[in-house]
């Protein structure tokens, strides 16, 4: 009887059972890695939510850093279509990064007190994939690169992209290119300033939204510039109401302001222009 359920198992629903000699799930995706990489420092119990919650962000981001360096190459060939899916995609990240605030939200403010001297100096503010992401996005500020200079490999690529035409920069480089009315001054900008609202921009979109069915496809680009950012908003939103849920007004463990910073955080504008022609159609 033994010999025949094990039989049965071994032919569970015709699913392989011997990996001695095949990869298998574990193995593509390297959980014992992953799995492994969760070291609380406290004894409390809920560390590791709070390190998991940090960990799955950071994958998240760079699937997004992956999706955006891809559509700043399609934006900077002139193939749209691809470039549409995969700022859709970044969106829908942001969307469940929103979500995702929900889980940590359940810490209340005696539980994060409890591993919050464990925490050291340690802050989200020293994200490096997030810096990567806001300069990608085109909210440039080389005083930031101060915080990675401990490690080299990171401080270069973020040299590297501050220096880079952000998405929005390549965005109005199509505009130009279909022959809408940018300046030549906004096309030499220097790439590592912030975005700033530029008035032959917001002619060149508003060209665009007076006669969408002419210019469908950058029509089409607009919008899902717009949905990026109102996504990227609400994920910002979400974390600093997080963040006042738990801690309130004191400082970060990183040194910033906290609440306040995260606060000014949220007047941020990417796309200045996209957001402004509204007013004027």
């Amino acid at each position: 009887m033994e010999e025949t359920r094990q039989a049965e198992g071994a032919q569970w629903h015709g699913a392989q059972m011997d990996f001695s000699k095949s990869m298998s799930y574990g193995d593509y995706l390297g959980l014992d890695r992953i799995l492994s990489a969760q070291h609380p420092l406290s004894p409390d119990h809920n560390e590791m939510l709070f390190i998991v919650q940090h960990q799955t962000s950071e994958l998240w981001i760079k699937l997004m850093l992956h999706e955006l360096q891809a559509v700043r190459r399609q934006l900077r060939e002139g193939d749209l279509p691809p470039a549409f899916k995969m700022l859709a995609r970044v969106a829908r990240i942001m969307d469940q990064l929103v979500h995702a605030w929900d889980v940590l939200a359940t810490m209340t403010p005696p539980e994060y007190s409890a591993i919050r001297p464990y925490l050291g100096a340690s802050s989200g503010f020293q994200s490096f994939q997030y810096r990567e992401l806001e300069f990608i996005l085109g909210n440039k500020n080389a005083n930031l690169l101060a915080v990675h200079q401990v490690s080299p490999a990171h401080h270069a690529a973020l040299e590297r992209e501050l220096h880079a035409p952000s998405i929005y920069d390549e965005a109005i480089r199509l505009l130009a290119r279909a022959g809408l009315p940018v300046s030549e001054e906004r096309l030499a900008a220097d790439p590592a300033q912030p975005t700033v609202h530029d008035d032959s921009v917001m002619a060149a979109w508003l060209e665009v939204y007076r006669d969408p069915g002419h210019h469908w496809a950058l029509y089409e680009l607009a919008e899902k510039l717009v949905d990026l950012e109102t996504a990227f908003r609400f994920w910002r939103f979400r974390h600093v109401s997080t963040v006042e849920r738990i801690i309130g007004f004191k400082t970060g463990t990183g040194g910033t302001a906290g609440v306040s910073y995260l606060r000014k955080m949220l007047d941020v504008v990417l796309f200045p222009e996209l957001f402004a022609l509204r007013t004027q159609l």
